[in-house]
């Protein structure tokens, strides 16, 4: 009855959405718009408020007696090597995101910084870099690391099943296994599902744009569609052979290249200027690392930061549900200590270095070298980084391998979210049957497919959000217990 509840409603109640999608897609961004608008006004501040104060509490663990819990039996070893559950964290929770907007958000703040900041000034630009560390630092990952070790420790420590539910428990007791914890897991589903069709739609129009930008294939309204559909079988074929050699070999893969057309840009780009860049705005981000995390611009900015920071505040926690259940999966036998400074520090490191040498690039090109490049990231977010790749030599490969990049992230993004998926509507198996994965995938590719054949990708992101506050209430309650 659990099992058939969650996974029923859930499904039917995404599938109606995705109809409503094809029959009236301006009825559903009305909606979805309307309703976005709405809680960004009134509950923006209570997004800024709660990333902070999830960071001080995963903190705070990590250095408490608590740190030293094992997640798992007292003598138990990790499940898997450090490599590869870093790179399993930084597919499943980033991926895409910064293949996307490693270039073309320091541009987009660079062009269209707050009032009181002149648009194109070195303000700016020191301003860009700060907000793309603070964006996608130590915020997202303290948000993870809430439900991820609150699954952590009540499926490996408590022996209960891997779902959000489980860890109400001891707020709830026997209920979890009834209606409140149904609709708790509902939630959970409903909110993994728009966020990751969301992100797979992105992808889809990046790999679009990059095979348009290297083979001049002309651009259609159904090329996305067709990318979707053979994707959709290559993370379908990964989800079947199961998590240590399908997410975790495609996970390490796309370490390997991510860390070789790093390296490369670094090389061959502005290379004192990317160290430059990386340690100023390392130093603007933490001297002011409390002041971000608590000012909302009322006086000036106001806009700028409900369209940027709590948009993203939001975003993370949308996506909360299933990274956080997919970091809980593959981290098993480490303490908690451990697991917090890994998850926190390492990808955000990353993600510092992937700005610093991406952003600090395009940025070294439009202020020293007037490339205009930044023009162009306002036009069209998904073409600029193989813009950027056209000033420097290998520009063909290295379209090639961000490509490639693209794809296996995609492909794991998707992969793991089937898993996460069929996990919550399989009473939390560890390893869900192939045929929920591969009812979810074909859901999640549908979904994809149709709101951005309707036009309604923004207003599937929109409820995602939408989605993140009453999840963000759950959070709170899963620090209490």
């Amino acid at each position: 009855m659990f099992r058939n509840t969650v996974f029923t409603v859930s499904l039917t109640v995404i599938l109606l959405l995705a109809v409503v999608g094809i029959l009236s897609p301006r009825l559903l961004e009305y909606l979805a718009a309307l309703v976005h608008g709405q809680i960004i006004f009134f509950f923006g501040w209570f997004y800024h408020l709660a990333a902070i104060i999830f960071f001080l509490f995963v903190i705070f663990l990590a250095f408490s007696r608590y740190g030293r819990i094992r997640l798992g039996r007292d003598d138990e070893k990790p499940q898997y090597s450090s490599f590869g559950w870093f790179s399993m964290l930084f597919a499943a929770g980033m991926g895409i995101g910064l293949i996307f907007w490693g270039v073309a958000e320091p541009l987009s703040h660079y062009m269209n910084p707050p009032e009181h900041i002149a648009e194109g000034s070195g303000d700016a630009a020191a301003f860009a870099m700060r907000y793309c560390f603070f964006h996608w630092g130590l915020h997202p990952w303290a948000i993870y690391i809430v439900i991820s070790l609150t699954l952590a420790y009540f499926t490996f420590r408590r022996n209960m099943p891997p779902l959000i539910s489980s860890c109400f428990y001891p707020l709830l007791g026997e209920k979890i296994y009834g209606t409140p914890g149904n609709i708790i897991n509902i939630l959970a589903v409903v909110a993994t599902v728009f966020g990751v069709a969301t992100s797979l739609g992105l992808g889809a129009l990046q790999i679009g744009s990059g095979m348009e930008h290297i083979f001049g294939f002309a651009s259609y309204p159904y090329t996305p569609v067709i990318i979707i559909a053979v994707v959709t079988v290559l993370f379908l074929i990964s989800s079947t052979i199961g998590l240590d050699q399908g997410i975790q070999t495609l996970s390490k893969l796309n370490m390997y290249l991510a860390f070789l057309l790093l390296l490369f840009m670094f090389l061959v780009g502005p290379t004192v200027f990317i160290i430059n860049v990386f340690i100023s705005s390392l130093g603007d981000y933490l001297g002011n690392f409390i002041a971000m995390s608590l000012q909302t611009n009322p006086f000036q900015g106001y806009a700028w930061t409900n369209a940027w920071t709590i948009f993203y505040w939001a975003w993370w926690i949308s996506w909360s549900p299933f990274v956080g259940l997919f970091i809980a999966r593959i981290s098993r036998g480490r303490t908690i200590k451990e697991f917090i400074l890994g998850v926190l520090l390492v990808p955000t490191i990353l993600s510092m270095i992937w700005f610093s040498v991406f952003g600090g690039t395009a940025l070294f090109m439009e202020i020293t070298e007037g490339t205009g490049i930044a023009r162009h990231a306002l036009a069209d977010v998904s073409t600029v980084l193989f813009m950027v790749f056209t000033y420097f030599p290998l520009s063909t490969l290295l379209s090639v391998i961000a490509i490639i990049l693209l794809v296996v992230f995609f492909i794991t993004s998707a992969d793991s979210a089937t898993f996460v998926l069929g996990m919550m509507t399989s009473e939390g198996h560890l390893n869900p049957p192939s045929s929920k994965k591969i009812i979810w995938g074909l859901t999640l590719a549908l979904l994809a497919t149709i709101l951005l054949w309707s036009g309604g990708l923004v207003a599937l992101q929109q409820m995602a959000i939408a989605a993140a506050l009453p999840f963000t209430f759950i959070m709170f309650l899963l620090c209490y217990n």
